[in-house]
């Protein structure tokens, strides 16, 4: 079998890929096709919808985070395999091909996925609260034995405000040494570069071609080893950006109208959900708004709805419209207008804020909050904030990295509504090679077929 790499490059766009020589050489030895998002258009979602051919209905992923109703939390970036409903691609090609071999890298539920090598970010959690970054890999000797190649993975440029170039160039070099010395027949590699600055900045605001041109340098090692083995590479997009203005609160309209309680603490106040009738888990620009009796559905919706920066309240049957009517999926879901993005604060005063609010946990917030990216601009010098209090904690001083800012006004790009008002070269992209698809466009969802029939040819 001819061995497959599918890169997903995270924000590549038709419009953008001219500032990329060697993925646009690749194209034109191939062909391309934008893809439709889904509905939630990010990561978690999107990427369950390219393994499995469907959307958050048959799949179960409906966010990045959602309420988990048996024990009353909320969990976002569960790294479980098994937390999809739907059969991954890479079962289905094991069973049609019993020698089949699968290497995911850095691809999300990647914890328990039926591949041969795996390979995603996974720090130690100590007793004492203490965090120490690494990877988890299978098998487990691959680690030790990359990060001794290529170096410590430098976890603090994968997300956080120090988000950045660094880590996509360790993946591109991780998955060349996998295919040199593997020869997978199915190579998935996530690259996250693009995914920072367009949310920071904007997309108009952010130098996309310099990022473009990063991300494929970055590409150099992982081309040049596909060609050295023979490999095909295939292109996918799980998303496109939007430049945003203003950022919607519902669960501080939910606290408002009596909906939504707190709990208070010396850690700030927390979200009660067994104590709330409403509240909102916010992920971009989709929210799920769980609500305990249908009594207050109506209420509900009425308050959210209106709210300025709500396009649509969805309730019930209406939300298999975006693909979202699952029993994980809130009772109502909101879409956010195409300028606006939704923030999970709960709070009224800053001065109750959870601890985890001014730092970089994302296990722990009751929703996504792009703040993260960012240093707090109202600290002086917080980058040696940060390099202080990380000589406390190696002092053995319980401490927070409290330098992320509350400000939601900052963030100036997301996504999470599929298509909006952008023409095709403005959404995701697909490069393929061998026979191109007969529609002008592929569904999101459509990559896992054409990806199990590109195998099928290399395996005659």
């Amino acid at each position: 079998m001819q061995p497959l790499v599918l890169l997903n490059t995270v924000g590549l766009t038709q419009r953008m890929l001219p500032h990329a020589p060697r993925l646009s050489e690749l194209a034109g030895r191939g062909w391309q096709r934008p893809l439709r998002e889904v509905t939630p258009a990010v990561t978690c979602t999107a990427q369950a919808s390219m393994l499995t051919g469907q959307t958050a209905e048959g799949h179960g992923i409906v966010g990045n985070g959602w309420f988990f109703r048996d024990t009353g939390e909320i969990r976002f970036w569960q790294q479980s395999n098994r937390l999809i409903e739907a059969e991954p691609l890479y079962v289905t090609a094991r069973r049609r091909w019993p020698t089949f071999r699968c290497a995911k890298l850095f691809w999300w539920f990647n914890q328990g996925a039926a591949v041969d090598i795996s390979v995603t970010p996974k720090p130690h959690y100590g007793a004492d609260g203490n965090k120490a970054f690494d990877i988890l890999t299978t098998p487990a000797d691959l680690g030790p034995q990359h990060q001794a190649q290529l170096g410590k993975f430098p976890f603090q440029t994968f997300w956080g405000p120090m988000a950045g170039l660094p880590c996509t160039r360790w993946i591109a070099q991780c998955a060349a040494e996998v295919l040199r010395r593997e020869r997978t027949d199915l190579t998935l590699v996530y690259l996250p570069h693009l995914d920072y600055d367009t949310q920071r900045f904007g997309p108009v605001a952010c130098d996309l071609p310099r990022m473009v041109r990063e991300l494929d340098d970055a590409c150099a090692p992982l081309l040049d080893a596909a060609e050295a083995v023979g490999a095909r590479v295939w292109v996918v997009n799980e998303c496109a950006h939007v430049a945003v203005n203003r950022a919607v609160e519902p669960n501080r309209a939910l606290r408002k109208a009596g909906l939504l309680t707190a709990r208070s603490g010396p850690f700030g106040e927390q979200l009660d959900t067994f104590e709330s009738r409403a509240f909102a888990v916010c992920d971009h620009q989709v929210a799920h708004v769980y609500v305990k009796d249908a009594a207050d559905l109506e209420n509900t919706k009425d308050t959210l709805a209106a709210l300025p920066g709500v396009g649509r309240v969805l309730m019930g049957e209406d939300r298999g419209e975006v693909g979202l009517r699952h029993r994980r999926s809130g009772e109502l879901v909101l879409l956010a207008k195409p300028d606006a993005w939704f923030a999970y604060p709960f709070w009224l005063d800053d001065k109750a804020a959870p601890d985890y609010a001014r730092t970089v946990n994302i296990h722990a917030k009751p929703g996504y909050d792009p703040c993260e990216l960012f240093f707090d601009p109202k600290l002086w010098w917080p980058k040696g904030r940060a390099m202080r209090r990380l000589l406390q904690k190696m002092l053995g001083f319980r401490t927070l990295f409290d330098v992320v800012p509350l400000d939601t006004a900052l963030v100036k790009g997301s996504h999470g509504l599929a298509g909006g008002d952008r023409g095709p070269e403005d959404w995701p992209l697909l490069i393929g090679h061998g026979p191109p698809p007969a529609t002008s466009e592929v569904p999101l969802a459509g990559v896992r077929d054409l990806v199990l029939a590109a195998l099928e040819v290399a395996s005659n």
